[in-house]
């Protein structure tokens, strides 16, 4: 191995870990995220995308990744190649968007507990956009920033209840229960094993059904928002204020969404960088202005996040460039892009923060939390 091309062993700065119990070195990275939880993608992981880069480095002699100290960032593999090699590779890409990332703000190990607990719907009519990988994220993202954190899964394919580790066959406590039952969410809500602060509502197939089954009750719009009112006052109370409600709703506009808008005060839109995703916003915004119209004139667009972002493609930059100058700076400046990492971790329940957190997914869905916090904190 060279000099040119060995791979520094030393933490990347803001890309690492926390320093271990003991340690003179100062924490750097995120709290309570720490080498030991981080997962050996080598030993245990299927082969994705960095992995190949990774035995293929080694390979050639550009990267030792058994004699490494666990498991190299991206930043770390990019570093590895050539320098004609360098700037267009995928992973390299990727490094250059994470540095930029970094750069733009101070490491933050915390963030300010809002005035009162914020309420954020993750809805779009379009599927496919991120909607579920925005919500878990960020909301472990706030989770690991020391904030309490609720997340609340209407969708009836219950993939946010998977990224959660949570169980959710048939039958399960759910969601259904509250909107059918009238259950108290504190019966339904369950600890996130993997992220310290998170609890979260389940989904079941059950849910498939509850479209229907709403349609003959009284207040079949509000009632998530009066079982959301009376568990929040109850924590409350408690001296258990919850920071964050996420609540993550299926790709329509059917009643579980209408309950979603109606038992929130900011919507968090995820739009993919696609044309077929800016066709729908229109819709999904005369909605928003029905439901402002008869059932919520509290609710608001919060923020808009950008996903699956392909800096290669043309149509991506033209997307991003269209729906900024249309929404302003209700747009956040962190364009999460398309990562293997995302899509792996759902498979092993668990969202990118814990499944892999030197990752660029990380790094970005880290960003949108603190865009978040800070957005609020800049109206205050």
């Amino acid at each position: 191995m060279s000099e040119d091309t060995a791979v520094d062993q030393q933490v990347v700065p803001g890309l690492g870990w926390p320093g271990s119990a003991g340690s003179a070195e100062p924490g750097l990275g995120w709290p309570d995220v720490s080498r030991e939880t981080q997962p050996s993608h080598v030993a245990a992981h299927p082969p994705s995308a960095p992995d190949v880069a990774e035995d293929r480095a080694g390979e050639d002699g550009q990267l030792d990744v058994a004699a490494a100290n666990g498991v190299p960032t991206a930043a770390q593999v990019a570093s590895s190649f050539a320098p004609d090699e360098n700037a267009n590779h995928p992973v390299a890409q990727a490094s250059a968007h994470a540095t930029a990332v970094h750069d733009r703000r101070p490491l933050r190990r915390h963030l300010a507990r809002p005035a009162a607990t914020r309420r954020l719907v993750v809805a779009n009519q379009k599927g496919g956009v991120g909607k579920t990988t925005t919500a878990v994220n960020v909301a472990a993202a706030l989770a690991q920033h020391g904030l309490r954190v609720l997340v609340i899964d209407l969708d009836p394919q219950a993939n946010a209840s998977t990224a959660l580790g949570l169980e959710h066959p048939e039958g399960t406590p759910s969601a259904y229960g509250i909107l059918v039952d009238g259950t108290p969410i504190v019966e339904i809500a369950v600890e996130c094993e993997a992220v310290p602060g998170l609890v979260a509502v389940p989904a079941t197939i059950d849910l498939a059904g509850a479209e229907i089954e709403l349609v003959s009750m009284v207040a079949r719009e509000t009632r998530l928002r009066r079982s959301l009112d009376a568990y929040l006052a109850a924590e409350d109370e408690a001296g258990r204020r919850v920071d964050y409600v996420l609540i993550d709703c299926p790709p329509s506009l059917g009643l579980l969404t209408v309950n979603g808008l109606t038992a929130c005060d900011e919507m968090l839109i995820p739009i993919q960088c696609e044309y077929y995703a800016l066709e729908g916003l229109s819709q999904l915004l005369r909605t928003i202005d029905s439901v402002k119209e008869h059932l919520n004139p509290g609710l608001r667009v919060g923020a808009i996040v950008l996903t699956m972002f392909d800096g290669r493609t043309r149509l991506a930059s033209g997307v991003a460039d269209e729906v900024r100058s249309h929404f302003g700076d209700l747009v956040l400046k962190t364009a999460v892009p398309r990562s293997v990492r995302i899509s792996e971790a759902p498979s092993y329940g668990q969202t990118v923060l814990t499944y892999d957190p030197g990752s660029v997914g990380a790094l970005c869905y880290l960003d949108v939390a603190v865009e978040l916090s800070e957005q609020r904190e800049d109206e205050g």
